[in-house]
């Protein structure tokens, strides 16, 4: 079994939308964790046609496809990008379709599903929702005719709670055996739906703008195997995340730094929810120019290899790595980045350490993405807060 994620270049309404950043994670980040975390493909791959599409992938551990430009043409349809792939993968018998689109899908329901077919013997299975939405005939414009209901009597229309609904495709995923698919079809032979929860149903194609599928994912999004805990510690590096990494240096040596001032409130919001933010760099900062700052953070300097300072306060404060949340833009960041339970850089960092994180800026270092990430680490404890509420 192969999950198989459709990704062409060439998208109409946002342009690369598939790798366009959702509260900090590339769209097709969201469904490749999902993918990779379930267990139950032997492969999971990407079918693309851009590179930057393929370079995405495979940082999140995907394999990649690289599609014909004849099944990446505007008129191409899924199924023909599908039976490309199976050309050459004879090893695929059974192909779960997942739409890059699709970010609130979690592991369990990819999990459900192959149950479905691998045990429960269907041949296909698609996701659908249900929904509470009553349906009238439309009326073709300078056609007089009335309107007529098509799922409802008017005269005894049913308040929500007193009707079920009807199931809706959601287009999250489409599961079908090879032998199916050979003849030209996803769905047929035994068939059946999967019914996935409402909130989980968010498709960015169709129903749903960027900033409020940012919502939806952040609250009902798949984080990892993992659960997440209050975050006590924030780690920040100096240079390229406190600062935007240059240094003014006067006539008489002495060198001077600039910060943003949404930065600085970032931290004090930090600090009055009772988050301990601490800096560190790897050069030897001055110490006057750090106490000019007034931010009120204790740092260490001068740091070669940045883990072992953090471990020590870690240690100090008796917390988990879990606990511990870490923004930083180099190589040399990328073991704090990988440890720690929410990790983050800014737009402008380097690639090794974007491969490292779990959260992409949409602000460059020292222009806002110290308090962009104290915002993302604040929505996040809400939803560690909510999950201690219902437990």
């Amino acid at each position: 079994m192969a999950a198989l994620i459709l990704a062409r270049g060439g998208s109409k309404g946002i342009p690369l939308k598939n790798i366009k950043l959702l509260a900090g994670v590339p769209l097709i980040g969201w469904v490749l964790r999902a993918a990779l975390d379930s267990g139950v493909f032997q492969s999971v791959w990407v079918s693309t046609d851009h590179d930057e599409i393929e370079k995405v992938a495979k940082q999140f551990g995907a394999q990649v496809h690289r599609r014909s430009s004849e099944v990446s043409k505007d008129s191409s349809t899924s199924l023909d990008a599908i039976v490309e792939f199976l050309r050459y993968h004879d090893e695929v018998d059974i192909v779960g379709n997942i739409q890059a689109t699709s970010p609130c899908l979690h592991p369990r329901d990819l999990i459900r599903v192959a149950k479905m077919i691998r045990e429960d013997g269907f041949d296909s299975v698609f996701s659908v929702v249900r929904r509470h939405q009553f349906r009238w005939s439309e009326i073709k414009k300078g056609v007089c005719e009335v309107t007529k209901p098509q799922n409802l009597n008017p005269a005894k229309r049913p308040r929500r709670q007193d009707w079920d609904g009807e199931l809706y495709e959601n287009g999250s995923f489409y599961f079908a055996r090879r032998s199916l698919i050979d003849k030209g079809y996803l769905q047929g032979g035994k068939m059946a739906y999967y019914e996935m929860r409402a909130e989980h149903s968010v498709d960015i194609d169709v129903d749903i703008d960027w900033p409020i599928a940012e919502q939806r994912v952040l609250r009902f999004g798949y984080f990892g195997k993992e659960a997440l805990k209050e975050v006590k510690l924030l780690v920040c590096t100096i240079d390229g995340c406190l600062t935007t990494g240059h240094i003014y240096v006067s006539e008489d040596g002495k060198e001077v730094l600039s910060y943003d001032v949404r930065d600085a409130v970032g931290i004090q919001l930090l600090q009055q929810r009772g988050v301990e933010v601490r800096l560190i760099s790897e050069r030897n900062c001055s110490p006057k120019t750090l106490s000019a700052m007034k931010l009120g953070c204790a740092a260490e300097v001068g740091v070669a290899t940045k883990l072992p300072v953090v471990e020590k306060w870690r240690t100090e404060l008796n917390l988990c790595w879990k606990e511990v949340a870490y923004l930083g833009n180099e190589e040399s960041d990328v073991e704090c980045l990988k440890k720690a339970g929410m990790s983050a850089v800014p737009a402008d960092s380097c690639p090794a350490a974007q491969k490292a994180t779990n959260y992409i800026c949409k602000c460059n270092g020292g222009r806002g993405a110290i308090r962009e990430f104290a915002e993302h680490i604040f929505l996040l404890m809400e939803k560690v807060n909510s999950a201690g509420k219902k437990a």
